[in-house]
């Protein structure tokens, strides 16, 4: 929200109070702290001090290298949930050292300090690393303050608040070339510099400011990152209202947010997972590929069968088929029951389907609603299950589902229920679920069966709730590290349930790369799965479209083939074109090379839940901060921490890119490149900008591997790429389980006695 008419002018119809000094510092209560006392004008006399309002300040170490600052107003408001789970996975100790001296008083939280200014009338807080003065941000003069609007005429007017509005805003400053990334899955620029952004769950597809996707977190380019602990919405004007700072704003009487320290971005994302929680882990089939129904097309078992034949007889594995929201039956969606007339035995369908080999797995829609022409909806009703309004009626509209009502999963009754149906359809061979839909949660007159909540918080945090506990469903069917969804929706912790896919995109190339920046923007916000809609969801995808989509999509992390109201099997995209440059020979071809690559995927799958690191799409300044180029980066993405991709736009198979310093490898050709610059090449729909990055030891499946599970040491070809001494490569097994390394040292390969069968080891550069 902005609050002021240019640099010189209040807005109209608006009052701003700010943090004009700092009057007193005391220790706050935790002893991690200190608590600045800061009067709205400065105290020149006693007198000063009274008919003003002042800000508190609490300054708290919470981990090595993170501090929070809340800033309160009036400390007398209730504090309502939901607040969102930190620390997870248990808070690490940390000291807190405080110093005052004659130039100000410094906390540090191990590697990041905070310092007060200790000049008398001045207010000025530089975050900075503890071994340097240098700030990473600062909070200056008028930077910290609150607004009310309409704007009071006089303070006697604030004895009834009801038809007021309070805010509480903080102003960062933004440095001399400073970028700003993240903020969830935003598919407008990867810089945010400019930019309004408002953090607030919306269904508004891919190509508009709203996001399915928002996260409260934000990455500089100067070595450090902001977490805003809250979820409700937050309004962020970002080098727009003022171009030299970030201004992040509430309503209400407190803010709080976080700042995490590098100084590399991925010490920064390590750190940000412990805050929030680390990525879940994702089983090794999930990384194949997965082949949806599709949303409006109609389908039955016979158009499912004929499906999953063709992709067999195309030599195209398919690990996970998926029905689409049509399993059930129209208007009664969610009730978990499949639609007898189109699939009269499921049970024994999905037994055939595994039982044949077309299929390993199976994957079923589902959203947190219930329309009312289910028999199960006056059920729910009567049990309490759905939210209410506050005359007690339950909250229904005609969106989406005629008189759909919402499950109301503060209530334990009602995610019992809801685990029960979920539970029916894994005893049906389910094995994983997509959670649909999340964003458009009401929160004015509900009133949800937890009283203490405050409906607003609860608009975004009902993401966090719903995939939790569908995937915490899973877990305890088919174990700790089996489960994954395939959910749209999400806020801060929800990487702690994988995975999610873009939402609805069209089937055009703007759409392809408004995907690709979403990719990207959610990895820089602690995500580390992700994918996409191959073909794009909307539309028809002309064959060109499709066959460049499919290169993108099977180089993600994840990868479904998924539409609106056109199919996704490439024989229906290009009337069967059995040529080389064909759909089906060209998905074939991406498929089998995502098998090969199963021994380095789920290698570095590993690590990134570990530390907090996107797979793909991960952003290239994760792994160059030091260029300044790749912060603008946002047409590619590497995968992983040695391989760099670029997706094709044009039709005609032309592609720029850039290619940091260092010689890097050409995976199909083996040509090598100098970086750092920027190169043009032309490809067809066999290939892209596939580039391997110097010093890599590369792990990769047999040739001719089309499984994607398997033994990831047998049979297994090992490419060096100018690997010098102490190149490295961490194999794992088909769990994700450690069982060996391989390091180049004196020119030699070693721990090769860790791989099985015949193990192939070729130099490739040097």
């Amino acid at each position: 929200m902005r609050f002021r008419d240019g640099q010189w002018l209040v807005a109209e119809g608006v009052r701003i109070e700010y943090a004009e000094e700092v009057y007193r510092i005391t220790p706050t209560a935790s002893g991690k702290g200190i608590n600045l006392l800061c009067p709205t004008r400065k105290i020149m006399t006693r007198g000063d001090t009274l008919n003003l309002g002042t800000l508190s300040i609490d300054i708290e170490a919470a981990i090595d290298g993170v501090i929070s600052v809340e800033t309160t107003h009036w400390q007398g408001a209730v504090r309502r949930g939901p607040e969102f789970d930190l620390f997870p996975g248990g808070r690490p100790e940390v000291n807190a050292d405080v110093k005052t001296t004659e130039n100000g008083t410094t906390l540090s939280a191990g590697s990041l300090s905070a310092t007060v200014s200790g000049k008398p009338h001045d207010f000025n807080i530089s975050f900075h690393p503890t071994d340097s003065k240098k700030p990473l941000t600062t909070l200056l003069n008028r930077s910290v303050g609150l607004a009310y609007t309409p704007a009071p005429s006089t303070p006697m007017q604030l004895a009834d608040t009801r038809n007021f509005k309070h805010y509480i805003f903080t102003q960062t400053t933004l440095g001399v070339g400073e970028s700003v990334h993240g903020l969830g899955e935003r598919f407008g620029p990867f810089n945010k510099i400019g930019q309004k952004v408002d953090l607030w769950n919306a269904d508004g597809g891919t190509s508009s400011d709203q996001a399915y996707k928002n996260i409260s977190f934000w990455m500089s380019s100067r070595g450090y990152g902001v977490f805003i602990d809250t979820p409700e919405r937050v309004e962020l004007e970002i080098g727009s209202e003022r171009c030299c700072r970030v201004q992040t704003s509430v309503e209400g009487q407190r803010l709080r947010w976080y700042i995490i320290y590098g100084p590399s971005p991925r010490e920064v994302l390590r750190r940000y997972s412990i805050l929030t929680g680390a990525p879940g882990s994702v089983p090794s089939w999930s990384f194949g590929l997965w082949l949806s129904t599709s949303f409006t097309t109609s389908y039955d078992e016979k158009t499912v069968n004929s499906f999953l034949a063709g992709m067999q007889a195309r030599d195209i594995p398919v690990e996970v088929f998926h029905f689409d929201c049509f399993w059930l039956k129209a208007f009664q969606w969610c009730d978990f029951e499949f639609d007898q007339d189109m699939f009269p035995d499921p049970k024994g369908q999905i037994t055939r389907l595994k039982a044949d080999g077309a299929v390993k797995k199976v994957c079923v829609w589902t959203n947190p609603y219930l329309g009312q022409a289910s028999p199960v909806f006056a059920e729910a009703a009567a049990k309490g299950y759905l939210l209410k309004r506050k005359n007690g009626d339950i909250f229904q509209w005609d969106l989406w589902q005629t008189g759909m009502g919402i499950v109301d999963f503060t209530n334990p009754d009602a995610c019992a229920w809801y685990v029960s149906c979920l539970e029916r359809l894994f005893d049906t061979g389910v094995d994983s679920i997509k959670t649909d839909f999340g964003e458009r949660i009401p929160f004015e007159d509900v009133q949800w069966f937890d009283t203490s909540v405050d409906p607003k918080r609860m608009h975004n945090y009902y993401a966090f709730i719903y995939n939790k506990l569908v995937y915490e469903a899973l877990q305890k069917r088919y174990g700790a590290n089996e489960a994954v969804l395939f959910a749209r929706t999400a806020t801060a912790g929800t990487q702690r349930f994988p995975l999610t896919w873009g939402g609805d995109c069209e089937s055009t190339p703007e759409a392809m790369a408004e995907s690709l920046r979403g990719g990207l923007s959610l990895g820089l916000s602690g995500f580390a799965f992700w994918s996409v809609d191959i073909g794009g969801f909307e539309g028809h995808p002309p064959p060109w479209i499709y066959k460049r989509w499919v290169a993108f999509g099977l180089l993600c992390s994840h990868s479904r083939l998924h539409g609106s109201n056109s199919y996704r099997v490439p024989w229906t995209v290009d009337d069967d074109d059995q040529s080389d440059e064909g759909c089906s020979v060209t998905l074939r071809k991406w498929t089998h090379l995502k098998a090969r690559l199963m021994p380095y995927l789920f290698s570095q799958a590993q690590d990134c839940v570990r530390n907090g690191l996107p797979l793909s799409l991960r952003a290239m300044c994760i792994e160059f901060p030091e260029d300044p180029t790749v912060w603008t980066l946002d047409r590619q993405f590497m995968l992983g921490d040695s391989l760099l991709i670029a997706p094709v736009f044009e039709e005609d198979g032309t592609v720029q890119f850039y290619l940091p310093k260092g010689k890097w490898t050409n995976f199909f050709t083996g040509e090598v490149k100098s970086g750092p610059g920027w190169f043009n090449e032309s490809h067809t729909f066999g290939t892209l900008p596939l580039y391997v990055r110097p010093n890599t030891l590369l792990v990769l499946g047999k040739e001719g591997e089309t499984r994607t599970v398997y033994d990831y040491t047998t049979d297994v070809e090992v490419r060096s790429y100018f690997a010098s001494e102490g190149a490295t490569a961490v194999l794992v097994d088909s769990e994700g389980k450690n069982v060996g390394t391989l390091e180049v040292r004196d020119r030699h390969v070693v721990g090769k006695d860790a791989l099985k069968g015949s193990a192939l080891i070729m130099v490739v550069s040097e």
